[in-house]
């Protein structure tokens, strides 16, 4: 477990330098806290974030989500999950898949980084995605992979990290909120300074 300055996050009354408490959960802790995580998830869609799901969709659509799609990779060892806690209160989540072929075993995907809309701008994401490279080191993977949509918010969020942009795919998917084909970024980061050299 790992904390973070808020920088002051504030829900309803205002809470002065509040830590971002940031942990990685287990399949067990995921079932306490589903409600919480499909909260996010449910709030991040309805704002339009394109992360596999449209509109309409409902809280119990995201707790199967997790229920169903991330419990089993998490509780196999195949999936780390993060939640993002401010007071005790779940207020952001992100994923590594570390379900790689054989000859893959030195990359992982970062996957559904989500801080739910009332808390965003306040460097949660930013935190979720340096603790996820911290494990990734840890784990021995020393290339990060993931995709975003071009010109979406979180795009520069990632290249600020130092992730580049692989290439573009049009009309990827679907957006959240209006039936329209969007692009999508591929992204990437390689962490091992010798393997960046040899780029």
């Amino acid at each position: 477990m790992r904390e973070f300055g808020s920088g002051g996050i504030c829900d309803g009354a205002a809470v002065n330098s509040a830590p971002v408490v940031i942990e990685a959960i287990d399949a067990p802790t995921l079932d306490q806290h589903v409600d919480a995580l499909a909260a996010v998830l449910n709030g991040c869609v309805h704002d339009g974030a394109s992360v596999g799901f449209i509109l309409p969709f409902s809280m119990d659509a995201a707790r199967r989500f997790w229920r169903e799609s991330v419990r089993q990779p998490l509780a196999d060892g195949k999936r780390v999950v993060l939640v993002a806690k401010i007071n005790g209160q779940v207020v952001g989540t992100g994923q590594l898949n570390i379900d790689t072929m054989p000859n893959q075993m030195h990359r992982a995907d970062v996957m559904k980084v989500l801080v739910y809309p009332r808390y965003q701008r306040r460097g949660i994401g930013r935190a979720l995605m340096a603790e996820l490279e911290q494990i990734a080191r840890r784990l021995g993977r020393t290339v990060l992979v993931l995709d975003t949509i071009a010109g979406d918010k979180a795009e520069p969020l990632y290249l600020s990290l130092g992730y580049e942009v692989a290439g573009r795919i049009p009309l990827y998917a679907r957006a959240a909120r209006e039936d329209k084909l969007e692009t999508t970024s591929v992204m990437f980061k390689v962490l091992d300074a010798n393997l960046r050299k040899a780029l």
